[in-house]
């Protein structure tokens, strides 16, 4: 056997790594993301089986064991056999702390004490890999980024699941499903559901401005009157428009020449939300786009896009002259003026900042400098999509090496007997960096800011005709789309009223990290919270009731803001200014805290409209025609308001009914039936398991959801097989700070644990029909491995593959069985 090993992240990475090194540093073998769970709570201490509303901590850290699904299993059983002889691991996943996590974790569930060197590498082609391998450090030179990332997977699986459970207990009285909090998911949910009901909620205040065409010798111009509150009576404007009526006066003319530095280079964040504006693409599907130009077979162009900060390392200014050359060798980008040399920036306010790089794992996106030379022979391979984010990133990378944009800004003022008019102009000087992006023109050029004014001369007289009057009126705030809830969520310090926090907060880096924010607004849209609208997104009436329902119970459940403190104690792990249980400490006294808090108020009776929202999901369906005329009545029978969302959403309004309607023995409400019949994947489950069995389902058991459960429990195996998977190691189960307590979560879910209810299996019988899926851009290989298949432009699965890994992606097609959301 080797005495050497590579553990890489993925496949593809070991086959990168292969093809830059071969077998120099032994065999190369890869994960598959995360090999290994952490363990249940149920399985750390037994009597946590049961919910019920306490803090889940274990006495030291929750443990690990081996994790399911894909071909999970026998990777960790190649790295586990391999590991028993080798001397040396060269760690090469990914430079994050998540990929630190993923390599360390099995070295430490295997208890491996051999020598460990870390290789991080910031671009995936075989000269920058080579050269990472001849930088590699000893792994122990990374500990507290190791730290780090057990203390977001530790306070995330106690929060999470702690709080999960506390809610589904004191607030799911009559709730069909688990009242999912997340330590960030839930918050974030929170930030578009404030936005949701202040633009419902908004009235619109009319407004009212006065324009007049100034005349001069050289031309004419517009003018406004420029008050230092809005004018909100039409009278006022009126006097004004009468004072401007051929009023001649001299201007007041001020002449400045002024320049504008390059905006900043591009990390995960601002690309999403460029993207989300600009191509109208979810977030998920930025980086889908940027990891395939980053890793993909042929490209590898450029760097690693889980970036983090806008900043490069002073070390990278050496290789500025050779990026710009490669680039401009392309007819894209030969005709952008970068001037030689190019403009190096450094500090703050410029591109390259060795301070501004504390903490984190990697620097900015920008083109890989060992592959730009090849551009010319990829650019072809590049699909649009792909082209049209490399363009973002290559020019903005340009501009951040060229000439300030330079303009000359002119003002001219009015005194119209007291009313003060005004009117600005800019003429650019020098484009500079503008060049880079001839299309594009920013907000405050638009508009009359934008207009082209006359030679003007301080002291010159001007007259006034056609002075008019505008209506305008206020707007609500916008709604935001993917990229702008990535920016809030990124900034979330604006949440916070205290303002000593939120000078604190600016510098953190808000909730959730790069990597998971997609995926996060992507799991509230699976489980029907969110929802798109056209390029925004929008709470469903669910979310907007879960939402209710969390913020009566406790504020604290979701306010973005306390996440965003939360944020900054995990990340100041990462530098040395926070002990990993102290971090952790943090976490658990807020979960404490909160349910403290909703064990006292379980006294005052649950929330209205609590079923809706745990029931969960735009899935649900929608009320009859005989509730809906009912609830009519009984809102003006009772002089009550009907709730949003009744028309729509049978929970809401049967949550209405129940409240308002009159009881009587005997009497059902018009069109609800007493009990729900089984859901479709109760349905599956039970006829799978009718046909294993030879029995058959009852009609009984069809009629009502809580009788098929039932059915579905007493007809299960009284004995399943031994488990496959390996003994969990008694080492991990309460490891102290020292020793680098294993952790673990799905790599996608990341710091955002989910309610921990397993979706029923979603096997379709053998029916001989295919079930057609919807698999998003950039999940072929992961769909190929769940068993899916494409033909004439359509997903599907075969008769007889299990649905349920395609349940929960949250790609079955939308007519198809699923399960019930199980909440944040």
């Amino acid at each position: 056997m080797a005495d050497q090993i590579v553990i890489t992240e993925k496949t593809s990475q070991a086959k990168d790594v292969r093809a830059a090194v071969g077998s120099r540093y032994g065999d190369i073998l890869p994960a598959e993301g995360h090999l290994l769970d952490l363990l249940e709570p149920e399985d750390v201490v037994s009597a946590w089986k049961r919910w019920s509303p306490i803090l889940l901590r274990p006495e030291g850290l929750y443990g690990t064991r081996p994790a399911d699904g894909g071909n999970k299993a026998a990777k960790l059983k190649a790295i586990r056999e391999a590991l028993r002889t080798a001397k040396w691991v060269w760690l090469a996943t990914d430079c994050d702390r998540e990929g630190q996590l993923i390599g360390q974790e099995i070295l430490e569930h295997y208890n491996y004490r051999g020598q460990v060197m870390r290789v991080l590498f910031t671009a995936q082609d075989s000269q920058t890999i080579r050269d990472a391998f001849g930088r590699a450090k000893p792994n122990d030179e990374y500990a507290s980024l190791y730290a780090a990332a057990v203390a977001r997977r530790q306070a995330d699986q106690i929060y999470n699941l702690s709080l999960t459970r506390t809610a589904t207990v004191i607030l799911g009285q009559g709730a069909r499903g688990v009242i999912g909090v997340g330590r960030v998911k839930t918050p974030t949910l929170a930030i578009v559901c404030r936005r949701e009901l202040e633009t419902r909620n908004f009235v619109p205040q009319a407004y009212f401005e006065v324009v007049a065409t100034a005349n001069i010798a050289g031309g004419q111009f517009q003018m406004r009157y420029a008050p230092q509150e809005r004018i909100v009576r039409r009278e006022v404007a009126e006097k004004v428009v009468e004072a401007a009526h051929n009023f001649q006066g001299p201007l007041g003319v001020r002449v400045e020449d002024k320049r504008q530095g390059p905006p900043k280079l591009h990390d995960l964040p601002s690309l999403q939300k460029l993207c989300s504006s600009r191509f109208g693409w979810p977030a998920s599907k930025t980086l889908e786009v940027a990891q395939e130009l980053y890793d993909g077979q042929g490209k590898k162009i450029i760097t690693y896009p889980r970036a983090e900060v806008r900043y490069l390392p002073e070390s990278l200014i050496s290789d500025v002259p050779k990026i710009v050359a490669g680039l401009q060798a392309g007819k894209s980008f030969s005709a952008i003026p970068v001037p030689g040399p190019p403009i190096i920036r450094k500090g703050a306010s410029g591109s390259f900042h060795d301070k501004g790089l504390e903490g984190a794992s990697h620097h900015a996106v920008i083109p890989n400098v060992s592959t730009v030379d090849n551009l010319l022979e990829v650019w072809p391979r590049l699909s649009i999509d792909e082209k049209k984010l490399f363009h973002v990133i290559a020019r903005t990378y340009l501009a951040a090496v060229m000439p300030d944009f330079r303009y000359r800004q002119t003002t001219a003022t009015l005194d119209v007997r007291g009313f003060p008019f005004r009117a600005a102009g800019r003429q650019p000087i020098d484009l500079g960096w503008r060049a880079a992006f001839p299309e594009w023109q920013p907000a405050d050029e638009k508009g009359d800011e934008a207009q082209l004014l006359p030679a003007l001369r301080n002291g010159e007289t001007t007259k006034l005709e056609n002075p008019t009057i505008e209506d305008k009126e206020t707007r609500p705030p916008p709604r935001y789309n993917e990229g702008t809830l990535i920016e809030a969520m990124q900034n979330a310090w604006r949440f916070v009223d205290d303002e000593v926090l939120r000078e604190r907060l600016k510098e953190a880096k808000g909730i959730g990290t790069p990597a998971t924010r997609a995926e996060i607004i992507g799991g509230l849209k699976r489980q029907g919270f969110l929802v798109a609208q056209g390029k925004n997104i929008v709470p469903t009436e669910t979310g907007l009731s879960l939402f209710g329902v969390l913020k009566q119970a406790d504020p604290s459940l979701v306010d973005p803001g306390l996440t965003a403190q939360l944020e900054s104690l995990l990340d100041e792990v990462v530098i040395g200014k926070q002990e990993m249980i102290g971090a952790i400490d943090a976490v658990c006294d807020v979960a404490q805290r909160i349910i403290g808090k909703l064990q006292e108020g379980a006294a005052a009776g649950r929330p209205p409209l609590l079923g809706a929202a745990a029931a969960g999901g735009t899935g649900s369906r929608p009320p009859t025609s005989a509730m809906k005329r009912f609830a009519d009545s009984i809102a003006r029978a009772n002089g009550v308001k009907l709730p949003p969302g009744y028309t729509t959403s049978g929970p809401i309004c049967r949550a209405f009914l129940d409240q308002h309607a009159p009881k009587k023995a005997g009497c059902e409400i018009p069109g609800v039936s007493g009990s729900r019949p089984a859901s479709p994947a109760q349905m599956i489950f039970a006829e799978k398991l009718a046909q294993e069995k030879g029995i058959v389902v009852p009609d009984a058991a069809k009629a009502s959801s809580a009788a098929m459960a039932t059915w579905i429990d007493s007809n299960k195996a009284k004995k399943r097989g031994e488990s496959r998977r390996e003994p969990v190691n008694a080492q991990t189960k309460a490891i102290a700070l020292k020793t680098k307590a294993p952790i673990n979560r799905s790599r996608k879910l990341a710091a955002n644990v989910t309610g921990k209810i397993k979706p029923p299996t979603a096997a379709r019988e053998s029916s001989g029909t295919d079930t057609p899926l919807q698999i998003p851009y950039g999940n072929k290989d992961v769909a190929l491995k769940l068993g899916a298949r494409y033909r004439a432009g359509q997903w599907y699965a075969t008769p007889g593959v299990d649905l349920t890994a395609f349940c929960e992606h949250g790609w079955l097609a939308p007519d198809e069985p699923r399960p019930a959301p199980t909440g944040l």
